[in-house]
Order: structure tokens, then sequence, then C-alpha cells
């Protein structure tokens, strides 16, 4: 007699609790793993140990803030109003102007 193994599908409540991870986490739920009940917990399982995303994380720091002031008034121009809200967009303004 063949052994045949039977994933079992994942419940509603699950797929549920995977979707608030992805959006906390800003990450996608593959389609796939959205088939399986064990694929599903173990993705779960990652996803439940990683530190949510803050709006903070993506502000520059304040010694970058510092800096690309320092630039500025050197550079007699305007620091941009988005780098202020996003560290990446900083960190290229201050390249692009030392």
């Amino acid at each position: 007699m063949e052994s045949t193994t039977f994933a079992l599908p994942a419940t509603p409540r699950q797929i549920a609790y995977a979707r608030a991870l992805g959006l906390r986490n800003q990450t996608l739920l593959p389609w796939e793993v959205q088939q399986n009940r064990r694929s599903l917990s173990a993705w779960i399982e990652v996803q439940a140990r990683l530190k949510p995303v803050s709006d903070l994380d993506r502000l520059p720091s304040s010694k970058q803030v510092a800096f690309a002031e320092k630039l500025a008034r050197i550079k007699r121009r305007a620091v941009p109003d988005e780098c202020f809200r996003d560290k990446g967009l900083m960190s290229k303004w201050i390249d692009g102007n030392r």
C-alpha cells in the first residue's frame, strides 16, 4: 500500500493572521504558502519574530539632519522637504552635495 501525503488546507483564521502579519511587516503573503497549513504555519512563525517596520525607522537620524543642514548652509541651498521624511533620500541628498 502506497503512502500518500495529504496536505491539510490552511484555516481561514490562520490566513487572516498571516495577512495581518504581512501588513504589519509590509511583506507579501505568497499564494503558494496559503495553500497548505504546514507551510503557512512556518511562514507565520518567521513573520511573527520580525520587528515591525515603524514609520520612525524610515526617518533620517538627527546626525543625518544636522549634517545635511550644515551642507545646505555651506552650499547655500535648501534640503528638500521629502528628505526629512526618508533616510534613504536624505542619504542620497548628502552624497550628492558633499
